[in-house]
Parts: structure tokens; sequence; C-alpha cells
């Protein structure tokens, strides 16, 4: 048996949780001592106006900001009780346990079939069974496999956009995440697409802890249990969904979710 879900661990109530969070670019002050609990198996919406630190924010769970150059980071971020930014800890494998989804769809220049099945291939599965197995579990989990299953060796392109998003959820899954991270993951797609989307969030959140940024404010109140409210790198707000909503406690809260500014 190949040893996934690449972690095993019996988790806890909090899944992610970040103690006095200072992020910077360069001498930019980007994200500025943010404390967060999120739950398993919940999903966690994060909105705010452009700029606020929402997407940074996010990629700090998989250590994607990594990648820029010139920044740094205090505090301490956690995944099941560890600091996932000590020196001890193996990124690559992190990201096994987080997936990404991007704003835009991102297939690769290869079949349906290869694009679920490349994380596999990294990790060195080449077993034909354990692989298509895979990559059909994927697809049904991400919806798509009753639409593709008849063509897995066409290019990924030939699919339409929200086909394609719903395509990057599954590559994401079959590597047997316990994390998913969607930055603004309906934003490119029709109302359709984007439907689609919302409802799959629902189901897979009895396997996954999902946390998602959006512009929408609707799609936060329709698919999130908790949402997080940020402005100038700061976390002004978080508390159920319908809480932040319907009765938020801080002013700006109340101005944003109103429209009143952002």
């Amino acid at each position: 048996m190949y040893p996934l879900p690449f972690y095993e661990k019996n988790y806890k109530n909090i899944m992610l949780e970040t103690r006095n969070i200072d992020f910077y670019y360069g001498s930019f002050h980007a994200l500025k001592n943010i404390d967060m609990k999120i739950e398993d198996h919940t999903v966690t919406a994060f909105i705010g106006p452009s700029g606020c630190g929402k997407s940074t924010f996010l990629r700090l769970f998989n250590r994607m900001n990594d990648l820029i150059p010139d920044t740094h980071l205090t505090g301490e971020c956690l995944i099941d009780g560890e600091d996932i930014y000590h020196k001890s800890v193996d990124v690559t494998n992190l990201r096994k346990r987080v997936g990404m989804v991007f704003q835009k769809p991102n297939p690769f220049p290869k079949s349906i079939f290869e694009n679920v099945a490349y994380g596999l291939r990294v990790a060195g599965i080449n077993d034909k069974r354990f692989v298509a197995g895979r990559v059909e579990e994927s697809l049904k989990s991400a919806a798509l496999w009753e639409e593709v299953k008849d063509k897995l060796k066409k290019s990924a392109f030939e699919l339409s956009g929200g086909q394609q998003q719903r395509l990057c959820i599954a590559r994401a899954l079959a590597i047997s995440p316990s994390v998913i991270l969607m930055d603004e993951p309906a934003s490119a797609l029709d109302p359709i697409s984007t439907s689609k989307i919302e409802d799959l969030i629902h189901i897979l959140k009895k396997d996954y802890t999902i946390v998602i940024v959006t512009h929408n404010m609707q799609q936060a109140a329709r698919v999130s249990d908790k949402t997080g409210f940020f402005m100038l790198g700061e976390l002004i707000e978080y508390n159920d969904t319908k809480k932040i909503f319907l009765s938020p406690e801080k002013e700006e809260t109340q101005n944003y979710i109103t429209g009143r500014f952002g």
C-alpha cells in the first residue's frame, strides 16, 4: 500500500492556527499580529478589500510566500500543532498535505488523466492500477468523472473553464491532502460553473479543511462556516459567518458588509 494520505495523524478539533503572525514584503508590513484558529472539516472564508492581506495570509499555510524574494515572517503558523515554519519541516511534504487551487484554472499541457496523476508521478508512484484508481476517485470527488470518463486521453485544454477548475481541484485531491486552500477559485468562471464549485466545496468539507479567499461576499455567506474580515493587513473580525454578515461586532466590518467602503 502506498503512503496515502502522506500524513497519518489523528487530527484534533483545531486544524490550523496562527499565533502573533507578522509578515513583511521587504519593509512593507503586510500582515499585523494575526491570531486565528480554524477547525477541522470546516470552510473558512477570508474577505476584505483588495490589498488587505487575505491572499498573503492564505499562502502562509503552504509556504507559497517562500517563493517571493525578500519576505520575512515572525510568529507561529501551525497545522495540527506543528509549526510549519520550523527548520525541520520538509516543504515538499507540507505541500502534499496542503493542496492549492488558484484564481484562474491552470491545467498542465497534458491529458486530463495525466493532469490528475501528476502529483502521484512526482511522488514516485507508477503502479498503473493504483494510479488509475486514484485518478478516477479524485475526478469523482471533484464532480467531474461523468463528464470526462470517456475522454481521459484528451488535452485538458479542451475542457471548459469551469471543468478545468474542477480538474485542478481533482489534481489537488489526488495526493490526499488534509487541507485545501482556494484563492478566488470561481472569480474567472460563469455563474453556472461558480455554482458547481460552491456545491463541490460543501461536499468536500466532509473530508477536508477548506480555506477560501473571495471578493464575493455573497459567495462567502453561501459556502463558509466562519469568515475572517481583513483590512490593511489586520484581521478586524473573525467569527461564525452568520454573525459576521448579520450582526458584526466591529464598525469596520459593518461598513464593508453594507458597501460603505471597499
